[in-house]
């Protein structure tokens, strides 16, 4: 993750600048109960083998064996998002990545950047890193409010060449072993990687396995390599995800292809893995987790109808609710909109170029764009099937 630039002009402030300025919904709550759970339970680092092993899946099953999870998405699944689509099938999320250093040296980064609240539960906090003291530093600040500390092992991006972190790690596997370690021997609450594949399967297989021998306790594999960063030019590789849920014993999550509900069942019946990751196509549609779907992959589709009552716009309502209740800065609100009412947007390219005049954004603004849309008769319907076994059988 970038660090924030020295000088910002007015329209960065502007966006840097939470969306109310009553903050204490945001801040981390933390629960009575869980500070006595993490007193009276000893770190991982005195389990071995087999007991490593046992302790993971029991973990995992105590938090309900989450099946549909939003995956972690820089500046778009932040709490109110995160919300949104909890309230929308999805069972567990992950925080966006989060830079370990500024983690524990800035105060403003970590109120800014980390909230959570006892509804945002299960939840992965993932943190990026290249030194395994900082990562434990920053990993020790989020134990008491989360389920799993997550590695972000993945993230192919220039920036995370340059910050030496992310997928790039996948060329210093001794670093990567050391960071898992660190955690899983110092935390209570179980270490999580999420990773890309090999171009050579034997490496994505032997790279799983290591992780596992050195403290991971659940492995999301995005099947796609470092170089693959484009999702729509590039398949997911769910035959090499199979392979790695087959090589390893610790629960295995499956990132990559998930479009719409149908795509979660044919990869859980094709890889194996006890759960699935989304995360560009829940931006377009929150409710993707819930069985809807957009028009692009509900058109033409056989068993699927039009919604009466849910489209794009209702979930920008109630993702707005959300924001009101748990402050972001307004440059990610900004962003959902567009995300979310984008095919809107090219019916009426009018109310985009309103949208992108305006300096100061303000909730009212924003639900006016809602019914502006409404009274120029724009609507795009979501789709369901007629009948939702499909989505309870998951």
């Amino acid at each position: 993750m970038a660090t924030k630039t020295q000088n910002l002009n007015d329209e960065d402030i502007e966006d840097e600048c939470l969306c109310s300025e009553t903050t204490t919904t945001c801040s981390i709550l933390l629960d009575l109960e869980e500070t006595q759970y993490l007193a009276l339970n000893r770190p991982n680092g005195y389990l071995t083998g087999e007991s490593r092993i046992e302790r993971a899946w029991s973990h995992w099953k105590k938090i309900g064996e989450p099946k549909r999870i939003v995956a972690p998405m820089v500046d778009n699944s932040e709490l109110p998002f995160r919300l949104l689509c909890r309230n929308y099938g999805a069972d567990a999320a992950y925080t966006p990545m989060l830079h370990s250093r500024l983690f524990t040296e800035d105060e403003k980064y970590r109120s800014m950047e980390f909230t959570t609240c006892k509804e945002d539960r299960p939840l992965f906090v993932q943190f990026c890193a290249n030194n395994p003291d900082i990562l434990l530093e920053a990993a020790r600040k989020v134990e008491p409010y989360c389920d799993y500390v997550d590695i972000n092992f993945g993230c192919p991006q220039r920036i995370a060449k340059r910050g030496n972190y992310g997928a790039f790690l996948m060329d210093n596997l001794f670093l990567v072993k050391s960071l898992v370690e660190k955690l899983a021997n110092n935390l209570s609450v179980p270490v999580s990687c999420k990773i890309r594949i090999f171009p050579n399967l034997q490496d994505t297989l032997s790279y799983a396995k290591m992780l596992e021998d050195a403290g991971c306790s659940l492995l999301a594999v995005h099947g796609r390599t470092r170089d693959e960063k484009d999702g729509k030019k590039f398949r997911a590789n769910w035959e090499a995800i199979k392979a790695v849920r087959n090589a390893v014993r610790i629960p295995v999550l499956a990132n990559g292809n998930i479009r719409h509900t149908d795509d979660i069942h044919s990869c859980l019946e094709k890889t194996g893995a006890d759960g699935v990751l989304s995360a560009e196509p829940l931006l377009e549609n929150p409710a993707l987790f819930a069985g809807y779907q957009t028009a692009e992959w509900g058109l033409g589709s056989a068993g699927l109808k039009e919604d009466g009552k849910l489209d794009q716009a209702e979930l920008l309502i109630e993702y707005l609710q959300f924001c009101e209740r748990y402050p972001v800065p307004w440059r990610i609100i900004r962003s959902h909109v567009h995300k979310l009412l984008g095919e809107w947007f090219k019916i009426q390219p009018s109310v985009r170029e309103d949208l992108n005049k305006q300096y100061k954004l303000t909730f009212e603004f924003l639900y006016d764009i809602v019914n502006r849309l409404r009274e120029l008769g724009v609507r795009i319907p979501l789709y369901v099937k007629d009948t939702q076994e499909a989505i309870s059988a998951i």
